[in-house]
């Protein structure tokens, strides 16, 4: 006999954008975000027995995350996450989970005559501010904070060699190389017990996601990196050290290949090694290095 093992359901791309204006400066403060919401519970017979009694309208969740964008900040989107999903399980008694997926899109204040203008943006990239907020009846908060499509990219300071070579290998080593990933970077906190605690811990967030995003840019930029293992490693500790309260960081970084271009064929035009200057950018196949690192308390869990 079937039976369902696990369920969830929800509203997805619900796109959100809020402006917030400061009457006395006249300065306008904008935020646009895109959320997801999930719910779980007791709703199996909406699947086998037809039994919609026990189902939130999809749609009732979408204007339940615009009400309360209009009756609570919207930032950080930890502390939204937290709002909304404390809602659900609060307000439906037979939903015992809310997961809430908020992404942040980037709109950055325009510099018109060297001065900040009031009410002027602008999209300087794809990169995305992510935060996952699981809200557990009886058992609190869960928070995973992100940076998603950051991408970066170095035309020195990267070697990679000393790695396996036997008879599948063609991949020759390298001393120096261009070095270029799409950064997807998360860390997740302890448990908060309620609201009221991620209320409390508000100031922390944007701190910890502004400390993630230098820390990931200036390791990736200064070091002279030995391998994308050992560099994305060396963030998470640096993350873990600058933010106490994240039990664990973890760090996906898909390779964006540049290959030299042998132009020896045209007159001898020399262009690898060093004097290689012109490069063919690769869309894939591409390397793709994953890691989590946790404090050592966790992991001996594990």
């Amino acid at each position: 006999m079937a039976s369902i093992a696990s369920a969830r359901y929800g509203k997805d791309n619900v796109r959100v954008y809020k402006v917030e204006r400061d009457e006395k400066t006249g300065v306008q403060t904008v935020t646009e975000m895109t959320v997801c919401v999930l719910l779980e519970g007791a709703i199996e017979t909406s699947y086998t027995k037809a039994d919609n009694s026990v189902v939130v309208a999809t749609d009732s969740m979408k204007n339940t995350v615009y009400i309360k964008a209009k009756e609570h900040p919207v930032t950080p989107p930890e502390l939204f996450g937290s709002i909304l999903g404390t809602h659900f399980i609060e307000t439906y008694s037979h939903l015992t989970a809310a997961h809430i997926k908020i992404v942040t899109h980037r709109w950055t204040r325009m510099t018109i005559d060297g001065k900040p203008h009031p009410h002027s943006f602008y999209r300087d990239g794809a990169e995305t501010r992510n935060v996952e907020v699981v809200a557990r009846k009886g058992k609190g908060l869960e928070i995973r904070s992100g940076i998603a499509g950051l991408l970066v990219l170095k035309s020195t300071g990267s070697q990679f060699h000393g790695f396996v070579r036997d008879e599948y290998t063609t991949l020759p080593e390298v001393w120096d190389r261009i070095l270029s990933t799409e950064v997807d970077a998360n860390w997740s906190w302890k448990t908060y017990p309620n609201i009221a605690a991620v209320n409390a811990a508000v100031p922390k967030f944007d701190k910890a996601f502004d400390d993630a995003r230098d820390i990931t840019m200036k390791t990736f930029a200064e070091e002279d990196s030995p391998s994308v293992q050992n560099t994305m490693y060396k963030m998470c500790e640096y993350i873990m050290e600058a933010v106490p309260e994240v039990e664990n960081v973890d760090y996906s970084l898909p390779n964006k290949h540049y290959f030299e271009i042998d132009l020896s064929w045209h007159k001898g035009l020399k262009n690898t090694g060093m004097d290689a200057e012109v490069y063919a950018p690769q869309s894939g196949p591409n390397g793709l290095i994953k890691v989590t690192v946790a404090r050592s308390q966790t992991a001996a869990k594990l």
